[in-house]
């Protein structure tokens, strides 16, 4: 048996060598660094090491979950969390469907290099014209809403209009790019299905519904997991760069509390354990999501 698997391994020997590069950056990038995980049980001194330093146990867990600030925070991430997921991740899905059903080509070509443009444009280039968009002498929101007779208001400084802010600019940075993968899955449907429903007398909105969509259930519950799985994690460096004192009671998410506490004022210990447990909420709602999605349609990660 030995000798038959290690003669198929050499046939892709080639295959195995170019897996290593991947496995290799897993293996020191994600599971090396698992070892530091205990700073979040011990009261970790740079001089001492982490072995060497005392341990404390749940010391810095019953810190958190203690503090009159834990509800807020949590709360401010969750909430931009499920607001970002309802609004972010149907959107790429639509925008495929709809480049799917465009029939001239080079509208289409368009339409997807128009959508796909604002993802390569930087965080802070995205914050910043936010910024100007919302100024109360020139900015766009004012210009538009007055139109309206709404009175002028910076939105950035607006404690209320942060998460709206946040989620829809963060869509039409990133649907475009998102609906690749859904247009990939759609060219993978059988163009025999289509023919077959025209010949039926099936409208373009019908084929949709019970071609299309179907045709994609299996990649939106993946993909669907998958985002389940890091539900609580939010892009620090977007949240960060538009927090400002007057908007940080609907800003202030666990990703910058850590940034904060870990890196500005060096509480390693603390800003761990908070770490450790956003990845282990992440990780049960991974379990949980892919096993009710199992229960219910034979599409799931493992």
């Amino acid at each position: 048996m030995s000798k038959r698997v290690w003669k198929r391994v050499y046939a892709k020997l080639d295959l195995f060598l170019l897996l290593l590069i991947p496995l290799a950056w897993y293996v020191v990038f994600k599971y090396v660094p698992m070892y530091g995980l205990q700073i979040a049980f011990r009261r970790f001194n740079p001089s001492l090491g982490i072995t060497a330093s005392p341990w404390v146990g749940m010391r810095y867990f019953s810190q958190f979950f203690d503090s009159y600030y834990f509800w807020e925070i949590i709360y401010n991430t969750i909430s931009l969390s499920i607001y970002q997921l309802a609004i972010g991740f149907p959107i790429p899905i639509f925008l495929a469907l709809l480049i799917n059903e465009i029939q001239h080509k080079r509208l289409q070509k368009t339409v997807q290099n128009i959508t796909y443009i604002p993802h390569f444009l930087s965080v802070v280039v995205v914050v910043s014209m936010l910024n100007l968009f919302s100024n109360v002498d020139y900015g766009i929101f004012n210009k538009f809403l007055g139109l309206f007779g709404f009175p002028a208001a910076d939105y950035m400084a607006k404690a209320q209009y942060f998460q709206t802010l946040f989620v829809f600019s963060n869509v039409w940075q990133s649907m475009g790019f998102n609906s690749i993968i859904y247009i990939a899955a759609l060219t993978a449907i059988d163009s025999t299905l289509y023919e077959a429903a025209t010949i039926d007398g099936c409208s373009r909105f019908k084929k949709i519904i019970h071609i299309s969509l179907p045709g994609l259930l299996p990649t939106i519950l993946i993909l669907f997991i998958m985002r389940m799985g890091s539900l609580m994690e939010i892009g620090f460096e977007k949240v960060l760069l538009m927090q400002n004192p007057i908007n940080m009671s609907s800003s202030e998410i666990i990703s910058t509390f850590i940034y904060k506490n870990g890196i500005q004022k060096g509480q390693f210990s603390y800003s761990a354990a908070v770490g450790l447990f956003n990845s282990l909420i992440n990780f049960l709602l991974l379990l949980f999501s892919n096993t009710l999605v199992k229960k219910f349609t034979k599409t799931s990660l493992w």
